[in-house]
């Protein structure tokens, strides 16, 4: 076996990040916090004025389901707009120009509250969902355009953290604003307004960015677009899972959302700030869980906690529907509801950033936008039934809300087996085993990968397993190669002994020196080495083949 001696080591794959890329990323993050918090305090504070005009039980609910339904409609017509705008034009300036359209909103919101104009109040709520979707696409975009792919899981951790930590402020916010500027609710849209001036700041500090696709062609139909990146999803089946469960994930979450503000009025009998309190722990309980999930994923997008944290939220959803629980109780069990929600939403968060290649990412970002609010917008006429339809009250909701996570998470299981394995892979490697990996760093950071590690037992495939986060597939001459997304996925060549001069067709063309990944499994507590796997790495001359392409490039003699 032989390659090409006198050619040059193969380097690491440049990472084309900003040479300020933290202060550009703590921009970004502070202008999301910002945003987040304005959507979610103008939201619950119509939510609240709602509920003190003390409207019979059935029309109060209609009026919620109202007010859910507009925040969720701007997302589903104009998600795609924003994905136009994030692949034009570049996105530190997209983001600019939605906080200058907040101002208008926010002064518009300013004379509703002003007026005491409950029509223009669910206007305000629209017109804030706009500029939210218009955001979106360029805010979860600028993400793997500012940070290093391996700190893309970390970031993935810290901006779940800091929206989730904005929308539990907002809500917390809106309760006090609602129960302390009682009759003069003028004064509650200054202080928005006042928050988004402070976001327009922020923005200016963002790192700025090329436009990823200054060509693209806008259409105007957002369903026509909706469905050309649905063909881009259905060619990418870890993709598609994703989005479904970032979709499932936003449906609970603003069904949740509902039912704790009437929880806390007809089941807690608590007044506006302490309702706000309860939104509160399932917010920090996301926060803090997701910024767990990111460390926890060792710096790659461990799409096994998936599963994890569908069991808890299944578990504290029925906790928290049992009766007689206090106060502290509901709240203690909110937060883990919350943190489990966290190991959810990370991983298929940096899976729905990283995986679309870079020229459709604004576009597929978008359509995930869109179809987690067609969640949203699910979840009020769900409500609607549950609540004025089949007559359940908060505690049967929550039930409810645990049975529908549990068969989110049966399906998720189902769509994707490998999951189940990764969950398992990740539970022995954080306690039985201890994995050390060197060489990480010459795989490139994107493009399909081939690998060739001879005479791999089943334990050692397994921990390779472990440390990759795509997926990977083992495959032992002579027997044909299978078929692999060639664009995202790695091929692991493993002959029971060194390949023949003839090896075809696993061969690949090495432009290279043979590189090296060591994979050291050891015991946590003693040290003591179970297994070394080298693994041995070439780069291609044409990485980016087919999706699919099951014939390897020749060249390994």
């Amino acid at each position: 076996m032989a390659s090409d001696a006198n050619a040059p080591n193969p380097q690491p794959a440049a990472e084309h990040v900003p040479a300020d890329w933290r202060f550009g990323f703590w921009s970004l993050i502070a202008t999301q916090f910002q945003g987040a918090f304005n959507d979610n305090a103008l939201k619950f504070l119509v939510i609240y004025l709602i509920v003190a005009m003390n409207f019979p039980p059935a029309r109060r609910d209609s009026f919620v389901t109202v007010v859910g339904a507009l925040f969720a409609l701007p997302f589903i017509f104009f998600s795609m707009t924003g994905g136009y705008f994030a692949d034009r034009f570049s996105k530190r300036i997209v983001t600019i120009g939605t906080k200058y359209f907040e101002i208008g909103v926010m002064l518009f919101a300013t004379a509703a509250l002003a007026l005491r104009n409950l029509p223009m109040e669910c206007a305000g709520v629209f017109l804030i969902s706009t500029q939210g979707a218009l955001f979106g696409p360029s805010k979860y975009g600028l993400l793997p355009e500012l940070l290093p792919e391996r700190k893309l899981s970390w970031g993935n951790g810290i901006i779940e953290l800091g929206t989730f930590l904005a929308a539990i402020s907002g809500q917390v916010a809106a309760g006090y604003l609602a129960f302390h500027f009682r009759h003069r609710q003028f004064f509650s849209g200054l202080v928005l307004l006042g928050c988004t001036m402070i976001g327009l700041t922020t923005s200016l500090g963002i790192s700025r960015v090329p436009a990823a696709n200054p060509n693209v062609k806008f259409r105007p139909n957002p369903l026509g677009d909706l469905w050309q990146q649905i063909r881009i999803l259905r060619r990418d089946h870890i993709l598609g899972w994703a989005i479904i469960g970032n979709t499932y994930l936003f449906y609970l979450a603003a069904l949740l959302q509902f039912v704790v503000v009437i929880y806390g009025h007809d089941v807690l009998h608590v007044n506006e700030a302490q309702t706000s309190y309860l939104t509160a722990a399932v917010g920090i309980g996301i926060g803090f869980g997701s910024l767990v999930a990111g460390y926890l994923s060792g710096g790659k997008i461990e799409y096994g906690l998936v599963p994890l944290g569908a069991l808890g939220m299944t578990l504290f959803s029925l906790m928290v529907s049992r009766p007689g629980l206090t106060i502290w109780h509901v709240r203690a069990e909110l937060a883990l509801l919350g943190f489990f929600g966290g190991f959810y939403a990370v991983p298929l968060g940096a899976l729905i950033q990283f995986r679309p290649r870079p020229e459709t990412k604004g576009g597929v970002i978008a359509a995930a936008n869109l179809l987690s609010f067609v969640g949203v917008f699910a979840a009020a006429g769900a409500y609607e039934i549950l609540a004025a339809g089949l007559h359940l009250g908060a505690r049967q909701i929550f039930m409810a809300g645990g049975a529908m996570t549990f068969l989110a998470g049966l399906y998720a299981v189902l769509a994707l087996p490998d999951s189940l394995l990764r969950l398992t892979l990740w539970i022995a490697t954080h306690t039985i085993y201890s994995v050390r990996v060197e060489g990480r760093e010459i795989l490139p950071d994107r493009g399909g990968i081939i690998l060739y590690a001879p005479a791999l037992s089943r334990f050692q495939q397994l921990m390779l397993l472990s440390v990759l986060d795509r997926q990977v597939h083992f495959v032992t001459p002579p027997g044909p190669p299978p078929q692999w997304d060639s664009g995202n996925d790695v091929l692991c060549i493993c002959p029971s002994a060194q390949p023949p001069h003839n090896s075809q067709p696993y061969a690949f063309a090495a432009v290279g020196k043979i590189s090296f990944l060591n994979v050291n499994v050891v015991s946590p507590r003693s040290s003591r080495m179970f297994s070394r796997i080298a693994v041995q790495f070439w780069p291609r001359k044409n990485p980016a083949r087919a999706a699919g392409d099951s014939a390897v490039a020749e060249g390994i003699t």
